[in-house]
């Protein structure tokens, strides 16, 4: 009995030993927090990506991965309680999520009350800027207000007369994606292109994520016929995208580059293309991507950016964090956050700017919001971070 248990300890300690073996025990953790798969394949990924590079909590390492509900919007208060429940671990110093969805400035403000030592990162945040800055060290988005104008100038480039914006009420209810669209509108205006919004379904309602995308299956071939072949299409979610791809390259029309763009986002369903071997090889992914789409008879007509913008803000995100954590730079180092980005994507330059309050113009400097050139499979990159965006847009509200 005794030789039984005094082997059993013996296992015990040596599985215990083998589980933190990869890594020492962390001086501090780091909370990731994700979508699903489902809901965001580039944010999970770069999340099991941190995970790897820097080690699992449970094993000694530094990270714990969480992900929040697919359908985050009727689980409010379960995404909420989960991001307040890393601050329970004492050792917790950084929490970082990657989509702020609406509900995660209380999540923080809770977490503040709590744990006001630890770092608070927010990568694309859905409530208005006003609210999560107040809680939230750093906010990092998409640049949607340069992007207005530039996808705009970018569609007429590769040939568009007409641009279609496809979304629906929850995203137009998020201040900096209906104000993008409004500059969309001005900019075509301006540019000489027609400006038309089309609805689409919300994949996190009653239909789901196969609801959605049926709906947009059958929808695009009468909506080409509608605008015509020359017409570009944008849709502010990423559901919406393997569908729209399909038809497309079949009937025609044009698509510059996604609401939060990625090779990944879309194009392996719609091309059926495997891209297993090529995992985590950016460049890789985007020649078999580019191979499959000038094959499709869709060159010069299909884009996106090189390096999935959620991917590559999660991970930047996760390593401004831990600098910040070991004190190498302070949260309000934008310089060195631009760094952190640029450190996730090697060989790409990213373009910041400072987001800007809508009515008075002030500009807040925890909300920096980024961008990258797109790419147009067939073409090449258009260079519009070169691009100089005429001051009036950045007034729209």
């Amino acid at each position: 009995m005794k030789k039984g248990l005094v082997l059993a300890l013996v296992v015990g300690l040596w599985l215990g030993f083998s589980a933190g073996a990869a890594f020492a025990d962390a001086e501090f953790h780091i909370g990731m927090v994700t979508n699903t798969v489902s809901q965001s394949e580039d944010g999970f990924r770069a999340g099991q990506a941190f995970l790897k590079k820097y080690g699992d909590v449970a094993n000694g390492g530094m990270v714990k991965h969480i992900t929040m509900p697919d359908n985050f919007t009727t689980e409010m208060e379960t995404t909420i309680s989960q991001i307040v429940s890393l601050s329970d671990d004492p050792k917790m110093k950084v929490i970082v999520v990657d989509e702020a969805v609406i509900g995660v400035t209380e999540a923080f403000r809770r977490v503040r009350e709590r744990r006001p030592d630890i770092v608070l990162l927010a990568g694309e945040p859905q409530e208005d800027p006003n609210m999560i800055t107040a809680v939230a060290d750093m906010c990092v988005m998409g640049d949607h207000i340069s992007r207005g104008y530039t996808i705009i100038y970018g569609a007429k480039m590769i040939g568009a007369d007409t641009f279609v914006h496809i979304s629906f009420p929850r995203h137009l209810g998020i201040e900096l994606l209906s104000r993008r669209m409004n500059i969309m509108k001005e900019a075509c205006k301006d540019l000489g292109l027609k400006f038309v919004q089309e609805t689409a379904p919300d994949p996190t309602s009653d239909v789901g994520v196969a609801g959605a995308q049926q709906y947009v299956l059958e929808k695009t071939p009468a909506w080409i016929e509608k605008y015509g072949k020359n017409a570009c299409f944008f849709s502010t979610n990423q559901v919406h995208l393997e569908p729209l791809f399909i038809q497309i390259a079949k009937y025609g029309g044009y698509f510059l580059e996604g609401d939060s763009p990625s090779p990944l986002k879309g194009y392996p369903g719609a091309f059926h293309l495997d891209l297993s071997n090529e995992k985590g090889d950016w460049p890789a992914i985007m020649a078999k991507i580019e191979k499959a789409v000038i094959a499709a008879g869709a060159g010069g007509r299909l884009g996106t950016w090189a390096y999935s913008a959620t991917y590559s803000m999660t991970l930047g995100l996760g390593e401004f964090g831990k600098a910040i954590a070991e004190g190498k730079m302070k949260a309000s180092d934008t310089k060195a956050l631009v760094k952190a980005m640029e450190t996730a994507t090697p060989g790409v330059t990213w373009k910041s700017t400072y987001y800007r309050d809508k009515n008075t113009g002030v500009q807040k400097k925890n909300y920096v919001m980024l961008m990258e050139d797109t790419y147009v499979f067939g073409k090449g990159y258009l260079h519009l971070t070169d691009l100089e965006v005429p001051e009036k847009y950045y007034k729209i509200k």
